[in-house]
């Protein structure tokens, strides 16, 4: 495949991907499909028996539980919502965020980390500054007492509440952050990813996959002021969901769904929009004009007249895979001959330069 994509780690602008597609396919039968793939290629090429079924996780689920919707579950630490059990209290850089529209205080447990040092936990706090948060608050779970500088505007039952909900014990460290709940899920994700990495909690030989599904189907873009797709416009709203596309589209779930190992999207893919109907409401909802759909699309809203089966599929990435496989650091490293970070080819020099001869025959012009 040829994408253009921007070159991270486990990116390439050519890369190789199995694509399955599936007509009289429901979501169950892709997972079963492709459980059965990664359970035989793990078991003969590495001696790994995966549990089948794969977990399944909703996205809305993925989002409050692990801040993200690639969760890497090879180590706890799970996110825990304390708005409802601290809002109220004297501490106002809590309360100012939670009287906002949205504003959330969550937190996670870091086992058996009391100990650890002012000067560590300066260093989260800058982390969690440069993830995006205004800061970051802590409670240390001590013999005796809670040891902690925001500990005094708090009532004691609303600390207890706290520690319970969070399953803390002694000698737990346990770290706040109030913002908007977007904001705060984001933080405390790349936070607890940095944790797990810092104090080596990662499971390395574990391969823990798993299933995200009921994704939003529209995303709304602020800065043109209209809905756009979350995915793409041909991925199939779930049927239940439907009366809800044109008035309150936020509501729309799409049946899509990736496969996520050891917090990395490895696959994905949905079921498609078969009937005419739908297809011609989400244009419409997306802002595309009928005369626009039908120059763009008139080919596939054409073909969905005449009858179409129900279809669906994934491609899971094949070099990504291999990577995370061997444990390496970057798709470039299982990829005969990867391109640089400027997308060019040691091997054949490509991209070369161009005739005026070859633009002239495909009909094309520079145009400084």
């Amino acid at each position: 495949c040829f994408r253009d994509e921007d070159l991270r780690a486990d990116r390439q602008p050519e890369f190789t991907q199995l694509d399955m597609e599936m007509s009289f396919v429901a979501e169950e039968d892709i997972f079963d499909i492709t459980e059965r793939l990664m359970k035989e290629v793990f078991k003969k090429t590495m001696g790994v028996d995966l549990k089948l079924p794969f977990p399944r996780l909703k996205y809305y689920e993925a989002i409050e539980r692990f801040g993200t919707d690639k969760p890497d579950t090879r180590f706890e630490m799970e996110l825990v919502d304390l708005t409802d059990i601290l809002k109220g209290s004297e501490f106002q850089a809590f309360e100012k965020t939670v009287t906002q529209s949205d504003g959330v205080i969550k937190g996670l447990n870091l086992r058996g980390k009391a100990d650890l040092s002012r000067s560590d936990i300066d260093g989260l706090t800058q982390l969690a500054i440069q993830f995006g948060s205004k800061g970051l608050a802590y409670l240390k779970v001590a013999d005796e007492e809670i040891e902690s500088p925001i500990a005094k505007f708090f009532k004691d039952e609303q600390i207890k509440m706290a520690i319970k909900k969070l399953a803390a014990k002694k000698r737990d460290l346990v770290l706040l952050v109030a913002d908007k709940k977007e904001i705060a899920n984001e933080v405390l994700s790349q936070l607890r990813l940095a944790i797990a990495q810092k104090f080596n909690l990662i499971k390395k030989s574990a391969f823990n996959f798993l299933w995200v599904t009921d994704f939003p189907w529209f995303k709304y873009n602020e800065e043109e002021k209209r809905w756009e797709s979350e995915h793409h416009p041909f991925t199939a709203p779930f049927e239940e969901d439907l009366p809800f596309i044109e008035n309150e589209p936020k509501r729309v779930r799409a049946r899509a769904y990736d496969l996520v190992l050891n917090g990395v999207e490895v696959g994905s893919g949905s079921i498609r929009i078969h009937d005419r109907m739908t297809q011609t409401r989400i244009f419409k909802t997306i802002g595309l004009s009928e005369e626009e759909a039908k120059n763009r699309f008139g080919f596939l809203l054409e073909a969905f007249s005449y009858g179409a089966p129900p279809h669906g599929g994934i491609a899971p990435g094949f070099d990504r895979l291999i990577a995370m496989m061997t444990d390496s650091t970057s798709i470039r490293e299982v990829i005969a001959f990867p391109k640089t970070q400027k997308a060019v080819c040691f091997l054949t020099g490509a991209p070369s330069d161009v005739s005026e001869q070859q633009l002239r025959e495909l009909g094309l012009t520079f145009k400084k």
